[in-house]
């Protein structure tokens, strides 16, 4: 990996202040965002760091400095922009894997190895199988991925399906109308959702027919043109489901499919759609399949814990 080092002259230090946010925000952003060291002194930012990395930055920064020029603001909003922008120039749109989402100066970024090869296979593949054990982040990286290429156009509409598979409840005592019911089991998505639009903007775009959050089952018979299309808790659906939703792909969309292959709720004797999908389609080029791991759980430290003891105790009943 080639460094370089790049020092950026400030063309209005009294504007300083606004360039790099309060308590030095924006510069917090660019460096997590682009993967740089950077250092101010005086009239002089200092970037360090590996080549295109740094190069991406002081775009960012060009760019920051030209908004100053034309007397426009400088906000965390504008900044995740320029980021993106930055990253989309470069030819690779990774941004040192970060993703730029609707809630103001907010970057979803992969925090382990694994996470960062599921980033990178949902940008350069249409169909995608990610499984891996609870905490590993397949559905919210996925959400954020689908999100952030809404926000930059290159998705028409984000659809994030689930089956209503009990975890040993029945569906049928549950109280209200069929909508209260499946509620319950699309709750995780909309709390993805939640963390990179704010409510206003998700109810608005669920009018407008943006961003759908339904059922497995309601896909049936339907073609998703130009779609970022998301399956969750995969390991739930038959193998007739699977194929089902499979074929709802159309032209211009990309499918992400997630599931816990350790925590399947089919009753028993009924094979995964998921396990079935894998074992089908692997080695078919224009698809990945992406693993995660024990190590890449992200969630409170105990969640580690809990799934390693789950699987010791497995492997020795």
């Amino acid at each position: 990996m080639v460094r370089m080092e790049l020092s950026i002259t400030l063309e209005q230090p009294d504007l300083a202040r606004a360039l790099f946010g309060p308590a030095d925000q924006h510069l917090r952003m660019i460096r997590e965002a682009m993967g740089v060291q950077i250092f101010t002194r005086g009239e002089q930012i200092k970037l360090t760091g590996a080549a295109r990395n740094v190069s991406r930055a002081a775009a960012v920064l060009n760019e920051l400095q030209r908004r100053l020029r034309r007397d426009q603001d400088v906000t965390p909003e504008v900044v995740a922009d320029a980021i993106g922008a930055a990253a989309a120039q470069a030819g690779e749109d990774d941004a040192g894997g970060a993703m730029d989402v609707y809630v103001g100066g907010q970057l979803v970024k992969p925090k382990t190895p694994g996470q960062e090869h599921y980033v990178q296979a949902m940008r350069k593949h249409d169909l995608i199988f990610c499984t891996g054990p609870a905490g590993t982040g397949k559905t919210y990286l996925a959400v954020a991925m689908a999100v952030n290429m809404l926000k930059h156009h290159q998705a028409k509409r984000l659809i994030l399906a689930r089956p209503a598979v009990e975890a040993g409840e029945k569906l049928g005592f549950l109280p209200g109308d069929m909508q209260a019911k499946v509620n319950p089991y699309l709750r995780p998505l909309f709390d993805a959702l939640h963390d990179m639009m704010d409510y206003d903007q998700i109810r608005r775009f669920m009018v407008n027919d943006l961003i759908e959050v339904i059922p497995l089952a309601f896909m049936r018979g339907r073609t998703l043109n130009e779609s970022v299309i998301i399956l969750d808790e995969a390991q739930n659906t038959t193998a007739g489901q699977m194929l089902m939703f499979l074929t709802r792909m159309g032209h211009g969309s990309k499918m992400i499919v997630t599931g816990d292959d350790s925590q399947v709720d089919l009753e028993d004797g009924t094979p995964s759609g998921l396990l079935d999908a894998i074992r089908r389609l692997r080695g078919i080029k224009g698809l990945a399949m992406v693993r995660l791991k024990k190590a890449d759980i992200v969630r409170h430290r105990l969640v580690q814990n809990i799934v390693e003891a789950y699987s010791d105790g497995e492997k020795k009943e």
